[in-house]
């Protein structure tokens, strides 16, 4: 028997696909690599709240514990990032991904 009605499990999950889409919007109309970074994770957060709302409706600790594999990821993925973001900028001075895009070897 679910806790949690419906109409709450459907306002949780109208919240994760805008955060989503927002994320999603985020990373394809950007061009500096920090937003598009900072995209992903709202694409995360996005997920993770669909994944606590269904976790929460059947009364599961699935999906608990997939969030918190979830943020362990994002925050690795979030490290390597920012060692990327630096490296890149040391190299041409510029975050712009229009920059990087032209192959050279």
């Amino acid at each position: 028997m679910p806790v949690m009605s419906q109409a709450v499990l459907y306002e949780y999950l109208a919240l994760g696909a805008v955060l989503f889409v927002l994320g999603l919007i985020g990373f394809v109309a950007r061009r500096n690599m920090i937003l598009i970074f900072l995209s992903t994770e709202i694409m995360f957060q996005g997920v993770a709240v669909n994944l606590i709302a269904f976790g929460r409706y059947w009364m599961n600790m699935d999906g608990q514990s997939f969030v918190i594999f979830l943020l362990t990821i994002a925050a690795a993925e979030a490290s390597l990032a920012l060692g990327l973001v630096i490296l890149l900028f040391r190299r041409r001075e510029t975050l712009n991904v229009d920059v990087w895009s032209e192959m050279q070897g």
